[in-house]
């Protein structure tokens, strides 16, 4: 079922253990709330056993799940606030989280790796009215791009690949997404490291903010031709493929 500007019933389906396709600045995703659906993500998606899931939280949620030093926070809140940028953070996480106690052992396994939770924040009002039920009804929400794993990011619904809208109970369609002409998903990195994962949308301007704020020189992308995908560590959780929810 594809509708339009209902948030509240695409959270009610996804509570209920469904998986639904959302619209977000950075593309489409795919998110869940059980083990079950984010296990149909990743069998779906054919995705590698080295990733994992994300958190789909809001500032608050991140500044609370997240365990970081000070400059670390300040440093992710001039980007995501201050210069109101998309961005995925990895970084400690506090497991005690009311959000992460009412995960199962499973899901929560598949989702972080050496004490660490990656988490996707500000990216756009419909991502900010599902963190914010998610955060109300206490429901934890994961997810990953709505495509076939390795195919890249999608920007428009219609041109999501059949398999993954069958594998959707739910999906809001809304057109060309913000962030398009990036071509490539959402920047991500690691604190408190300060390290860039993934180049990925606004990375240009994630680079001067960083540069300008703190004197920090990120890696130079060098630019989709080289590197289409951005990531600079994909594999690095490879080790812990055998935790992966994927179950290969």
């Amino acid at each position: 079922m594809w509708i339009w500007r209902s948030f509240s019933f695409v959270f009610d389906v996804v509570k209920d253990g469904g998986v639904a396709i959302w619209p977000n600045d950075v593309g489409y995703g795919m998110i869940g709330g059980t083990t079950q659906a984010l296990k149909k993500i990743f069998d779906t998606k054919k995705r590698g056993s080295h990733k994992r899931n994300a958190l789909i939280g809001n500032a608050i949620t991140q500044r609370e799940v997240h365990r970081l030093d000070q400059r670390s926070q300040d440093i992710i809140e001039t980007i995501t606030i201050d210069y109101n940028l998309p961005l995925g953070v990895i970084a400690p996480c506090n497991i005690d989280h009311p959000l992460l106690r009412k995960v199962d052992p499973e899901l929560l396994e598949a989702s972080t790796a050496n004490g660490t939770i990656a988490m996707l924040l500000n990216a756009g009002p419909v991502y900010a009215e599902l963190t914010r039920l998610s955060r109300e009804e206490v429901q934890p929400l994961f997810g990953s791009s709505a495509n076939l794993s390795g195919t890249g990011q999608r920007f428009r619904a219609d041109d999501l690949q059949p398999e993954i809208r069958s594998a959707a109970d739910i999906g809001l369609d809304y057109g060309l997404r913000k962030y398009h002409h990036y071509g490539r998903s959402v920047t991500i990195m690691r604190f408190p490291e300060v390290e860039v994962v993934r180049i990925g949308t606004c990375y240009e301007l994630i680079v001067d903010a960083v540069r300008r704020e703190y004197g920090i020189e990120l890696p130079a992308d060098p630019g989709r031709d080289v590197l289409p995908s951005g990531h600079l560590k994909e594999f690095e959780l490879a080790k812990n493929a055998d935790s992966s929810i994927s179950g290969h």
